[in-house]
């Protein structure tokens, strides 16, 4: 695979070195040298009629890839900026211009912006997608990840980039540490336009943590970047068979040095799930279950944060999310146990779980950036910490009707504390305009606690049961040290480095018996990334990527938790205190179009992969437990490919394509283990002006012969869409959206592994009908009368 890398890196090479191209950042800032996102960027050479034009992401930066001793027209404009021309005269190894943009304060109106920003781009080593339309049609942050192209979110919260290792979720560049429900608790607690982008590293550089073998999902958070007081107020909802409601209130203020945002949302949330469930536990026995589930849930979510330009080299900033949650969930579950020869009936029962509780999360954080010279070398430092406790008291009867009519009672109490903290430290050094090198020191620490109490019987005569009574305790330390460093040779990027890490970790379970485990060792994690430049068609660029990394996926303490969790009469959850940690190399190679991804094809293999399984219980053969086993290796090839129309007019559209074929080999439950499985994915997000303040907007995906870990599932998908209207200037924006509108997003599963043979069908309230109102207000400060001025080190002639 490695000699296959080489060869085509040297095609590479070989096809592209008569081309003297650059790549070049224009930055678009204010007179407070605050950048200006959504800034549009017209740029075109004085030898030639082609142009080129772009959007400034939340940096108020673009990025275009120009052609050396040439002059160049820039033509820029900005909301509530005058707009302006520019020549620049790039030089071999120029590789940032910045320009600052004057205050129209006699204009309080919009500008209108003659390009659209990409949905979807690559930057380097990871993609960045756009959320502003996906969050015009959402009542909360997970919906819009549910509805971004490329991203895959499974039932239980986990998000996929490929089919095999849930996606590692950072928010604001900050790892959580949080089990997937917790993270999607947390997720959609998050006002929907309170994103700025989201990254998706599918192979992280080793900058990032080593515990990414599915890739990097990193949300940014929108901070107050604006001159002035501005804010917003938004409220919707969209109902199905149940309904979300949601209002909140954003608020920014930046005035000179000082910047500050805060974040206001209740949400109401309520939603329900079907799973029924034919699984043969014996030679002619069958047990038939229907488990119907209601979710409603209140949230409460506080955001708020502090920027201070301390000078023109310090830049120090300060927040924090509240989040508090209180849910009554219910279960109904039917469940038959019939002989399949004759269906004679066996034993029937209906069992109801009622799991009442509360969940908090507190998360603070505080960074400092130095900047060391004109070049962009830089000096970051960062803290943050986060504490998240959870209550739950469970109550389950189960009544049975055959063969003969009794109830059954029991009640629990789950509690679980989490505290996470971490402190890192990174320091980049540009030696040149060309060559630069980056290392860092990260420490972070988990306190995990367990506390479960389980009780049999009524409340007049209660029986604990020691059986799922438990106590558990975890600690987990993790110190890493990386160095990497990219060196830009004649049009070529070269960027290798390694990350070292140093685990710890330690967990105790007191009750019914001791599990103590222990584990401490030290593990390199090689990286390397290389791209260039390969031509142009139709006056596009074309650039190649190959990257290369390893990476481990440590089980966290929801995963080795030995407590068992009560699900019905014949099924309980589990983790596996015995887990191993897992490791895969990640090879991929893609190509993008003025940085927007077409095509890549990877090949990712994994040792000692460890994944969801069901066994069935020793106790019983009717009974079955989920759980977590490592399970041997697995080796996958996945392709993906992407095309656009081009931004800027009345209509762009996405669409994509991606493939994965996993082959397994290992044990389960001791017998051989050999599994294939090959799934197509699509997916398309479009967008149609019908006049400047009228848009129409379709997004949707569909899987063919899906696959999640060793379920086999059936074909299914999503198709939403939604239409904007802009009124009062453009200060008021409603949002009418119909999602899932033929309620495919639904499967049929089959699992056939060891001992458990198991078929049914999985559905979720998913098709809503929905309106969202946000009305944008401010008071902006008039600047002090000023010219553009061209501020980059890198002056052009």
């Amino acid at each position: 695979m490695l000699y296959s890398i080489f060869l085509f890196y040297l095609i590479i090479v070989r096809s592209t070195s008569i081309y003297a191209q650059q790549s070049v950042l224009i930055k678009i800032q204010n007179n407070a040298k605050e950048p200006l996102p959504s800034a549009t960027i017209m740029i075109s050479a004085n030898t030639d009629s082609a142009k080129a034009i772009d959007v400034a992401d939340g940096l108020g930066q673009a990025r275009f890839v120009l052609k050396s001793n040439q002059l160049y027209k820039l033509t820029i404009s900005a909301t509530n900026y005058v707009s302006f021309d520019k020549s620049i005269f790039v030089k071999p190894g120029d590789s940032l211009f910045v320009l600052t943009a004057e205050a129209n304060s006699k204009a309080l109106k919009s500008i209108d912006i003659t390009a659209t920003r990409p949905t979807v781009r690559q930057e380097d080593d990871k993609t960045i997608v756009d959320p502003e339309n996906l969050a015009s049609s959402s009542t909360n942050a997970y919906e819009i990840l549910e509805k971004t192209p490329g991203l895959f979110v499974d039932q239980d919260g986990n998000v996929y980039l490929s089919s095999t290792t849930p996606a590692t979720i950072y928010i604001n560049g900050r790892e959580q540490k949080m089990s997937a429900s917790d993270i999607a608790t947390l997720l959609k607690n998050l006002p929907p336009n309170s994103i700025a982008s989201i990254e998706i590293l599918r192979t992280p550089s080793a900058k990032y943590d080593a515990s990414g073998s599915g890739g990097i999902v990193n949300v940014v958070l929108k901070k107050g970047v604006k001159i002035g007081f501005t804010g917003s107020i938004n409220a919707g909802g969209n109902q199905g068979n149940y309904g979300n409601r949601f209002i909140g209130v954003n608020l920014n203020n930046n005035n000179g040095k000082w910047s500050n945002y805060l974040n206001l949302q209740f949400n109401r949330r309520n939603n329900s799930e079907r799973i029924v469930t034919n699984r043969i536990f014996a030679t002619d026995s069958l047990l038939s279950q229907d488990a119907f589930s209601i979710y409603p849930t209140n949230n409460y979510y506080l955001g708020y944060g502090i920027n201070l330009a301390a000078s023109k080299k310090w830049e120090l900033s300060y927040d924090g999310r509240l989040n508090y949650s209180d849910f009554i969930n219910t279960t109904n579950n039917g469940s038959e146990i019939s002989l399949i020869g004759t269906s004679d009936l066996l034993i029937g029962n209906n069992t109801d779980v009622i799991n009442k509780g509360n969940s908090f999360n507190i998360n603070q954080g505080a960074s400092a950036n130095y900047k060391l010279d004109s070049l962009g070398s830089e000096w970051k430092s960062d803290v943050s910490f986060n504490y998240a406790p959870n209550n739950t008291n469970q109550e389950f009867s189960t009544a049975f009707y055959a063969p003969q009519n009794f109830i059954r009672v029991g009640d629990g109490k789950i509690s679980t504390d989490l505290t996470f903290v971490s402190l890192q430290s990174n320091l980049l050094y540009k030696f040149s305009k060309s060559f630069s090198v980056e290392t860092g020191l990260k420490s972070t620490s988990v306190s995990f606690g367990n506390s479960t109490q389980y009780f049999t019987g009524s409340r007049e005569g209660r029986i604990k049961d020691f059986n799922r009574t438990s106590n558990y305790d975890y600690k987990e330390n993790i110190n890493a040290f990386f160095l990497q460093s990219s060196k830009t040779l004649k049009g070529i990027t070269f960027k290798a480095g390694a990350r070292v890490e140093n685990t710890n970790m330690n967990g105790r379970q007191f009750l019914p018996s001791d599990t103590s485990f222990s584990i401490h060792r030290t593990d390199v994690f090689p990286y390397i990334y290389v791209s260039r430049n390969l031509f142009k068609i139709a006056g596009y660029n074309l650039r190649a990527y190959l990257v290369y990394r390893r990476t481990i996926s440590r089980p966290g303490y929801q995963l080795l938790n030995p407590s068992q969790r009560y699900v019905d009469q014949y099924l309980f959850e589990t983790g596996n205190p015995a887990l191993r940690p897992q490791f895969t190399q990640n090879y991929e190679a893609n190509v993008s179009v003025d940085e927007r991804p077409i095509v890549a094809i990877g090949f990712n293999d994994t040792e000692d992969i460890f994944t969801n399984v069901i066994y069935q219980a020793d106790t019983s053969s009717a009974i079955a437990y989920r759980t977590y086993d490592n399970l041997g290796t697995n080796k996958e090839i996945y392709f993906r490919a992407l095309g656009a129309v081009p931004p800027g007019g009345r209509y762009f559209g996405v669409a994509g394509v991606q493939f994965n074929r996993n082959l397994y080999r290992g044990l389960y439950q001791n017998s051989p283990l050999t599994y294939k499985r090959a799934s197509w994915s699509l997916f398309t997000y479009q967008t149609l002006k019908i006049t400047t303040t009228t848009q129409l907007q379709i997004n949707g995906f569909v899987r063919f012969n899906g696959q999640l870990q060793f379920y086999d599932l059936s074909t299914f998908g999503a198709l939403n869409f939604s239409v904007n209207q802009q009124l009062l200037n453009k200060k008021l924006t409603i949002s009418s959206s119909i999602n899932d509108i033929f309620h495919t997003n639904r499967n049929d599963f089959l699992l056939q592994q060891g001992s458990v043979n198991a078929n049914g069908y999985r559905y979720a309230d998913t098709r809503r009908v929905g309106l969202n109102f946000r009305y944008n207000f401010g008071f902006r400060k008039k600047d002090d009368a000023s010219i553009f001025s061209e501020d980059s080190p890198e002056k052009s002639n």
